[in-house]
Formats: C-alpha cells, structure tokens, sequence
C-alpha cells in the first residue's frame, strides 16, 4: 500500500512504467472472448467467459464487464476486482499464458439476471469489436434446480481417476491417446507436516510435472477433480484438526492445479461434522462442485451404513453432494455387470431417503458410478461387457458423472492379476477410457 501511496504522490513516470510492466497488452492480434451462461436458476445463473488467442500466444490477460442490476459472488480460474457495477478479472497464474490459437477460461455466479456488457479483453473490446461476446445458453437441463448449487466449470460426465504420484501415463498422455480430457487426481492427503497437503502424502504440490502437467491439459480445455481420501492414509481430514484448516487445506490443493471440484474419497472413518463443514464452507465461498466416493455393501444394500451417516451429516448441513458409490470389491451373485448396476439402484434408494424433497431426476443428476477395470481387488472381474452395462444405465438415468479406477490401468495384462498399471484382462491400450468418454448425461 505504502508504494502506491508514494506513486501517487508525484512520481508519474515511474507509475506509467510499474503499469507497463504489470499489465497486460492489448494487441490487434486476433485474440477473443465469449460468454457462456452454463445453467441457470430462478434467483441467478453460473457464467463462463472462454479467452482464446489468437495468432500470437498471450503472456497474461484481463477481461472486464459490466453487470448492470446483478452482483457477482462465487468466482473461480481469476482474480476479481469490482468498482460498482464494473467487474475486472486477471488471470491466475497457472493460466495467465495462453499459447497461440488456445483457450483458457474463469468461470463466476451471479445473483440476478443481468447478462455481462460492454466486455474488454486487455482493453480492447472482446470479440465483434462493439463491446459485446458471443452468448450460448445451456439453461433448460433437467439437472439445474434452485436448491442445487450448480457443477463449476471444467466439472466433467467423465472424470477417470488417475494416480498422480506415478509418472506415466501422464495426463497429456491419455488425452492425447484418446481426446478424454477429464480426470481426478487421486490422492491428496496429509504429509509428515500433518495438516499440510502432498501428493500421496509424499510429493509436494508445488511438484513441477504435476503442475505443468495440469497447466497443459487446462490449456487444452480440461480439468481435473482433486481426490482426498482413499484406501491409505494420513487422510487430511484426520490430520487437519479444525474445519477452518481442513478448509485452508482443501483450498491450498485446488489452487495448486487450478481446479474447483473436491471428491472426498471415503474408504475410512472421517470426522465427519468438521468435514462437512468445511465442504460447505467451499460451496458457499467459491461454488466448488463436492462429491463424496462411498463403499458399497452388497449388490442389493447399496452403501454401509457409515456411508449414509456421512451424507445424511452433509444434507443436515446444506452441502450439495454428487454421490459417487464404489462399484468394485463388494459380495454378489450372477453376472457382475448386473450386480454393479444393482448396486447402483440400492445407492439411488438411500440418496431418495436421505434427500427426499428431490425428484428422481434430480436425484440421478447427483449419482456418480465409478467401477474397477479389470481385476478387482477382492475377486470380481470388470469385463468390457459388464462396462457396457455401467455405460447404458448411466445413459438411461442421466446420472452426474462415470469414472473408473484408473487410467493407468487402462491396457491388457492377461492373467497378471491385480496390478496398480494393467487391468489384468486381455483388452487394447485405453478400451475403457474410449468406452467411457462416449457419455455425456
């Protein structure tokens, strides 16, 4: 603050260079921004700009508008500075540099229903040169509701888990390899510092391959989900004794790949008050998407009873769940393909008692399905088939989201049993990435 007081104070020349040197360039170069209104509800609607360059790559980038009538709240992928009704965002600085012909976006909510006006990129106007963007309009869905918050940008139908701490595949690989460009990073957990996020509790989050890995798949219009949890610990929600920690710390992980989608993987007792708290916390100051991994029982109960008392802890508290149950290493009978998609019906059974003012469509819309490729841990082999069977039911019921463990499994290895990089079953290199990535709700 001190500086700029002293700048103001006279020293115009140097304010003018600090200005240069700080913001970034309008150019004639081609570059572009369009406003998409993802979803909307009766009270307001969650936007989106995407900033595409054009024939020369652009070293940073600050877009603003005006939102007559309207107020921005949650805001994700930017800085924010307001002035009335002019709204500035800045890049962040994963996604500040946008190579030649690229994209990169932010996305915000907004409490009304004013659409954004007089748009500038780096100070000139966005796109048809008269100050307005192009507006494409997804409201209508099945899936949006008032009592849902709604997913936050780069949320993806399919998001494969990947274990991030192993260097191949990397993400770029699989996208490459198969166009799939979403994915959950697994795992996040507390590391010998205890409430201090890493990597499988070991790499740090600041780890070059990770970060520069997720920067190029965000450049190339993915995202990632970040998982906490799973089947080894420290889990930061033990480590992370406070709501208000567990919060910092979920925070401290988001931003180290630019996401907004949390997956709280529970395959061990949480605090769960604390937990949902924090979650809550995300929801109401930055629109994170939330979704919760949960054991199943059997083909026909659905999830542990521990489970349910996590979600019910989580509706008492208002947090907006997609429910993502394990369709993996549980007890069956008959076809294993059936016995996952009873497993998800069981689910969708609990999901009506424990959020039962919602409808059956809203209810799909927050059901997730994530199966094991594969040799599972515990006997069942997920065929090609029974992953079909997965793929059509998500299609009849318009569910939220398919994942499946993992993609770096995705490639044969007959007889060679449970293996953390081959699925163990004859099969081609990335067959259930390319089954998977057809849904799309």
């Amino acid at each position: 603050m001190a500086r700029f007081a002293v700048l103001a104070a006279g020293a115009a020349t140097a304010l003018v260079a600090a200005l240069v040197a700080i913001a970034p360039t309008a150019s004639a170069a081609g570059e572009s921004a369009a406003f998409s209104q993802d979803s909307s509800w009766g009270s307001g609607y969650q936007g989106r700009f995407t900033i595409t360059a054009g024939g020369t790559a652009l070293a940073g980038w600050k877009l603003e508008f005006d939102l007559a009538g309207a107020s921005v709240g949650s805001y994700w992928d930017a800085t924010l500075t307001s002035s009335g009704n002019h709204h500035t965002f800045t890049h962040r600085e994963y996604n500040g540099n946008v190579g030649a012909g690229a994209s990169t976006s932010f996305g915000f909510l907004v409490s009304g229903s004013a659409l954004p006006a007089n748009c500038k990129l780096n100070g000139v106007p966005c796109s048809d040169g008269g100050g307005t963007t192009t507006t494409t309009t997804t409201t209508g869905s099945t899936t949006t509701t008032t009592s849902d918050v709604p997913p936050a940008p780069g949320s993806a139908r399919v998001a494969p888990y990947i274990d991030i701490t192993m260097p191949t595949p990397s993400l770029m690989d699989v996208a490459n390899a198969t166009g799939q460009k979403h994915f959950t990073l697994a795992f996040a957990l507390g590391s010998s510092a205890g409430c201090d996020p890493a990597w499988g509790g070991t790499v740090p989050l600041n780890d070059s391959r990770i970060v520069n890995d997720s920067k190029a798949l965000k450049a190339a219009g993915g995202s990632v989900i970040v998982a906490t949890g799973g089947a080894m610990g420290p889990y930061l929600e033990h480590v992370c004794s406070t709501a208000d920690a567990l919060y910092n710390a979920y925070v401290k992980v988001l931003d180290a790949v630019g996401s907004n989608s949390i997956d709280v993987d529970v395959e061990a007792t949480i605090p769960q008050a604390v937990v949902n708290t924090a979650l809550k916390r995300l929801q109401d100051t930055r629109g994170t998407t939330v979704s919760y991994t949960m054991r199943i029982q059997g083909q026909d109960y659905g999830m542990d009873p521990y489970s349910v008392d996590v979600l019910k802890d989580a509706a008492a508290k208002g947090v907006t769940v997609l429910v993502n149950p394990m369709l993996m290493n549980f007890g069956y009978t008959g076809n294993w393909g059936d016995a996952m998609v009873n497993a998800a019906n069981a689910t969708l059974g609990q999901m009506r008692a424990i959020w039962p003012s919602k409808s059956d469509a809203q209810l799909k819309a927050l059901l997730g399905l994530t199966p094991m490729i594969g040799r599972n841990d515990t006997g069942p082999t997920t065929t090609q088939d029974d992953a079909r069977k997965v793929l059509e039911y998500a299609k009849a019921n318009h569910v939220g989201r398919v994942a499946f463990w993992s993609a770096g499994r995705d490639k044969g290895c007959p007889g060679g049993g449970v293996s953390p990089t081959c699925s163990g079953i004859s099969q081609a290199n990335w067959e259930f990435t390319n089954l998977f990535k057809t849904y799309t709700g």
